[in-house]
């Protein structure tokens, strides 16, 4: 848990950065592409669940980099291990290996409960881990599966391959044709999941999910779909794949999303996918192959990647895995969670449709398409949540919040108007 943090003037911190918001935002306009609209805000510090601009200005932060910072913002035992590593030494090509990178494949192994024969593949990313995966996908079809099956409102990442498993139009149609053939099944139907395999369930390579959509507005798939999933792909012999890249590590209570008995019921999946919160703010994610006949699937020469698994990486994986065992946190999101869903819920207010989630990945549904204007709101009132669609808000803070930090959002959606209009 964070301690009280001393208040930072605006002129030490602005004084820090060089610059005020405004001319920061001006010079970001001339110097990147314009990907991401203008920012909501430069920031230029952090501790704990706190964040400052360079005006000075202190916001709660319940997005945690939308989902990356678990142990929130300048965390002392990562920023120690990351400083120390580097310090060690920094990278090396992977012609080499270090001790902490097999440190953290073991660790990561093991809060997987990965069986015996699983290996992983260290990446820079969610979205290159996917990548990682529909190569393993691709291997094990061996050209005689043509299929890949996903759902809607599914989102997997911004590159090519990924972006084929993603479902968003908007995001899609700009750069097809897309090097994937997939077929998308309506969310949460079990019967559209049994058609698709009864009909040339031979010819499916793989099946992709996400325990919880996120992006989507976080959604849950129902009790007994991955069940479901993994009876089908084992009697058909699909791989099963699950991108915990938003879930994982932690975030909804337990090390993967799947792990919870009424999500995925104890099944062991094919492959999972891992970034976010892997590495608690420093940039790392892992393709998790279980069992040795997938984890072979990819061989020597096949695959690559320049940073991935690097020294410095290694050391966060560790640390943030660490402090997440040594502090209880698991515990503390699954608990804090569902206080905060409860309390959000418990208000009663017309606005406020239902919440959902599990441990601290939280979607508010919103009995209208408001949710930027309440975004911007609470933006305003120092409350950094997001937008994710336009009738939900997303929380996703890091593990280290409190109670009385969370009582923060809480107090901000009692205040809301009732009429949507007057936002």
């Amino acid at each position: 848990m964070t301690g009280d943090l001393a208040p930072a003037t605006p002129a030490t911190v602005t004084s820090a950065a060089g610059g005020t918001v405004a001319s920061w935002t001006e010079r970001y306009t001339h110097a990147l592409m314009d990907t991401f609209g203008p920012p909501q805000r430069v920031l230029v510090r952090g501790d704990g669940v706190w964040v400052w601009d360079a005006d000075g200005r202190r916001y709660l932060d319940m997005l945690g980099g939308i989902a990356v910072n678990a142990l929130g913002h300048a965390h002392p035992t990562l920023t120690a291990a990351i400083s120390a590593q580097l310090g060690t030494l920094g990278h090396v090509s992977n012609f080499f290996a270090s001790p902490t990178q097999i440190a953290a494949a073991e660790k990561l192994l093991e809060v997987a409960q990965a069986p015996a024969g699983s290996r992983v593949f260290f990446t820079n990313s969610g979205t290159e881990a996917l990548e990682g995966a529909l190569k393993i996908t691709r291997r094990h079809s061996a050209g005689a599966r043509p299929r890949l099956l996903a759902l809607e409102h599914a989102f997997h990442g911004r590159s090519l391959g990924a972006l084929a498993l993603t479902a968003k139009a908007a995001y899609r149609e700009p750069f097809e044709p897309l090097a994937s053939d997939v077929e998308f099944l309506p969310f949460g139907d079990t019967d559209a999941l049994r058609a698709a395999f009864e009909t040339d369930g031979d010819k499916v390579a793989a099946l992709v999910l996400e325990p919880i959509q996120g992006e989507a507005g976080v959604h849950p798939l129902p009790a007994g779909y991955l069940a479901l999933a993994r009876e089908l792909t084992t009697r058909y012999g699909a791989l099963l794949v699950l991108d915990e890249v938003q879930t994982g590590m932690g975030r909804t209570g337990r090390w993967f999303a799947h792990q919870h008995e009424h999500l995925g019921g104890g099944i062991v999946p094919d492959v999972v996918t891992v970034a976010k919160g892997l590495g608690g703010g420093f940039p790392v994610g892992a393709v998790i192959a279980f069992g040795p006949q997938v984890a072979g699937l990819l061989g020597r020469g096949q695959h690559g990647t320049t940073f991935g698994g690097n020294p410095v990486a290694g050391a966060a994986v560790l640390a943030t895995i660490g402090v997440i065992e040594r502090d209880g946190l698991l515990a503390h999101v699954s608990e804090l969670g569902a206080r905060l869903r409860a309390r959000i819920a418990g208000l009663g207010h017309p606005l406020v449709r239902e919440v959902r989630g599990e441990g601290l990945l939280i979607g508010v549904e919103l009995a209208a398409p408001v949710a930027p204007a309440v975004a911007a709101r609470a933006l305003e009132a120092g409350i950094i949540v997001n937008a994710c669609t336009a009738s939900t808000l997303r929380l996703a803070p890091p593990y280290v919040l409190t109670d009385a930090d969370a009582e923060l959002v809480v107090d901000l959606l009692a205040h809301l108007p009732a009429d949507p209009k007057e936002l």
